[in-house]
C-alpha cells in the first residue's frame, strides 16, 4: 500500500461533500494517509469551511484558510482579519490559497494583487507556509513573493502549471511545487518535464479534487483517492519506484505543513 498525502483538494465543494463519507472511504482504500482541504472564502461567514472538516477528521484531514484570486474582489480588512483569527488554529496548516489568475481575472488585478499581500502578511505573522494559486501570471507572482519576503515562511506552488525555470525561481524564493493531474496530460509537455526535473525533497502531489482527475480518470469528477495515479506517472516519469516516490512526497508534505507524526 503506497503512503500518500494529498496536499490540495476541495472538500466542502458540494461535489464531494455530498458523499464525504465514501469519498474518504475510496481514499484511504488508496492509500491516502493525509488530505489538505483548502479553505477558500468568499466572506467572513465561510472562513471556517475547511477547518471545520478538519476537526471531523483530526490525524487526516488538515486545512487551510484564505481568499482565493477570483474573489479577490471581496477581500476587506475584516476578513483579512477573520483569516488571520482562524489561522491560528492548529488544523490550519497554511493559509491560502492565495495568488493570481490573470486567465480568467473574475477579479481586477489590483485587487488581487492587494489580497495577496495581505495574506503574505498575515502567513507572516502566524509563521505559517502560503499555498500559492498562479495563472497567466509567472513573473508577477515572483515578483510579488519576493517584495513581501515571502522565503520567510516558503510554502506551496499548487497545481503546478508553469515550466522548470518557474519551479526553480519558486524554490529559489522557497517554495516547493505540488504536481495534479495535469501532468498525466500527454501535451503537458512543459510540466511533465518540470515534475521530472524537480529535486526529489520539493516535489509534492495533490488532485485539487473536484477538478483535473488525471489519467485514466480524465473527465470525470477528481477526489482524493485518485490522487494515486498522479503519483505513479511521475514515478515514471522520473524512472523511480512509485512506491518511494509516494513515501518522499509524503515527508515532503509533512515537513512543508510543519505537521509532525
Amino acid at each position: 500500500m503506497p503512503m500518500l498525502f494529498d496536499t490540495h483538494c476541495h472538500l466542502d465543494d458540494p461535489r464531494l461533500y455530498e458523499e464525504l463519507d465514501d469519498v474518504l472511504t475510496r481514499a484511504k482504500e488508496a492509500g491516502v494517509r493525509r488530505i489538505t482541504t483548502i479553505g477558500c472564502a468568499h466572506d467572513v461567514g465561510s472562513v471556517t469551511s475547511a477547518l471545520k472538516l478538519a476537526r471531523q477528521h483530526p490525524g487526516w484531514v488538515t486545512a487551510t484558510v484564505g481568499v482565493h484570486p477570483h474573489d479577490a474582489k471581496h477581500f476587506t480588512p475584516e476578513l483579512g482579519d477573520a483569516i488571520r483569527e482562524v489561522g491560528k488554529d492548529a488544523s490550519v496548516v497554511a493559509i491560502g490559497e492565495t495568488g493570481l489568475d490573470f486567465h480568467y481575472d473574475h477579479s481586477s488585478h489590483s485587487a488581487q494583487e492587494a489580497a495577496f499581500r495581505a495574506q503574505i502578511t498575515v502567513a507572516k505573522e502566524l509563521n505559517k507556509p502560503l499555498v500559492i494559486h498562479t495563472r497567466s501570471a509567472p513573473a508577477d507572482t515572483l515578483r510579488i513573493l519576493r517584495e513581501e519576503s515571502a522565503n520567510d515562511i516558503g510554502g506551496i506552488i499548487h497545481c503546478f502549471s508553469e515550466d522548470h525555470a518557474f519551479a526553480a525561481a519558486a524554490l529559489d524564493l522557497g517554495f516547493v511545487s505540488s504536481f495534479s493531474g495535469i501532468v498525466t496530460f500527454k501535451k503537458a509537455v512543459e510540466v511533465r518535464d518540470a515534475a521530472r526535473r524537480q529535486p526529489a525533497d520539493s516535489l509534492l502531489i495533490e488532485t485539487d479534487a473536484p477538478y483535473l482527475a488525471p489519467v485514466p480518470k480524465r473527465g470525470k469528477r477528481n477526489e482524493p483517492a485518485y490522487v494515486a495515479h498522479t503519483a505513479a506517472c511521475i514515478a515514471e516519469l522520473r524512472g523511480e519506484d512509485p512506491d518511494a516516490l509516494a513515501e518522499q512526497t509524503y515527508q515532503n508534505a509533512l515537513r512543508v505543513f510543519g505537521i509532525a507524526e
